[in-house]
This record gives structure tokens, C-alpha cells and sequence, in this order.
């Protein structure tokens, strides 16, 4: 396989929120093996409610499906806001439902890397488990090392959850094959 193509996409609206930071780490690791990566957070993933035919026109939603359709693996990062991810990512999560019409039907094959975040650890495990029942909806094999981080432990994020991260990374590019 040439350079694998991987997607990260969540976050928030918050342009240094961790949970975009730890997508862009996480995108950083595959870089360093040689993939090619793409970062959607924040306005890229700031779509309208999701309803059967308003995505026509809409350039965004366009771009964020074609990095999705181009995508051979898939990292999904979300803050748990009441113990479930946040409504920006669930919608953009629901636009997948646009690729049910592809030759690889929505993440059908693809690993899929999740990332949860959130102010203790409650919310980010059941984060975490949604994120999981989502990814295996749409047809992902998510990894079996998830990122449960808890935000309001002392530190820095990135360095506290490095380790763990490095061995999801490494899952994805085991399941590539590369």
C-alpha cells in the first residue's frame, strides 16, 4: 500500500480544545510512519442538524465526505459532554449515512481510532462506549486500544496519554498492513 490516508475527525469549536489537540497528535504519529493526513475539526465539521437532503450544496459537507470516501482508516475524537459526545460531532457522524450509497458503504473495512475526552473519567468512558457502538454501525473496526482521557487530571494531556496513543496508532497501521 502506498501512503495510507488517515482521517481524524471531532473536536470542538474551541481552536485549542483537547480534543483537537489529541486528534492532531495522533495525526502527527501517522505522519511520522508515512501517512498522509487529514484534520477536520471545528467550522470543517460544523454542519447543520442532519436531514435526508440538506447536505445538497452545502461545499463543506462535500469536502468532509470525499476525505472520508479517500480515507483508509479513521480517527474519531469527541468531549463528552452529559456522559455522550458532543451534538458537532454526532451530526457529523450522521452525514456518514450519505456514504450508504458507495461501493464501501460508510467505514465498512476501515480501522477506526477513538479518542474521548471529557472533565472526568465517567463521562469519558461512556464517551468512549458510544463512540465504539457508533464506529461498529457504520461498519468500523475500532481498535481495541481506546483513549479515555480525563481533562481535569493535573498535566499535560498529550504527555499523559502519549503511550497509549502510540499503541492505537500502531493498531490502525497494523490492520493496514504497513
Amino acid at each position: 500500500m502506498s501512503a495510507p490516508h488517515i482521517v481524524a475527525l471531532g473536536g470542538t469549536l474551541r481552536a485549542q480544545s483537547a480534543t483537537g489537540k489529541l486528534l492532531a497528535a495522533a495525526l502527527a504519529m501517522a505522519e511520522a510512519r508515512g501517512a498522509r493526513t487529514t484534520l477536520l475539526t471545528g467550522d470543517a465539521i460544523a454542519f447543520p442538524h442532519y436531514e435526508p437532503g440538506n447536505a445538497d450544496g452545502n461545499e463543506a459537507i462535500a469536502r468532509y465526505l470525499e476525505a472520508l470516501r479517500s480515507a483508509d482508516a479513521i480517527i474519531v475524537g469527541s468531549p463528552g459532554y452529559h456522559g455522550t459526545l458532543s451534538g458537532l460531532v454526532k451530526t457529523a457522524l450522521d452525514y456518514v449515512e450519505l456514504l450508504r450509497g458507495d461501493e464501501r458503504v460508510y467505514f465498512d473495512g476501515l480501522p477506526v481510532g477513538l479518542i474521548a475526552t471529557a472533565a472526568g473519567w465517567q463521562a469519558a468512558v461512556s464517551t468512549l462506549q458510544a463512540l465504539r457502538t457508533i464506529t461498529h454501525s457504520l461498519r468500523g473496526w475500532p481498535t481495541p486500544m481506546g483513549l479515555a482521557i480525563n481533562t481535569a487530571e493535573p498535566g499535560d494531556v498529550i504527555v499523559a496519554c502519549d503511550g497509549a496513543m502510540r499503541v492505537m496508532v500502531d493498531q490502525i497501521f497494523d490492520f493496514l498492513g504497513s
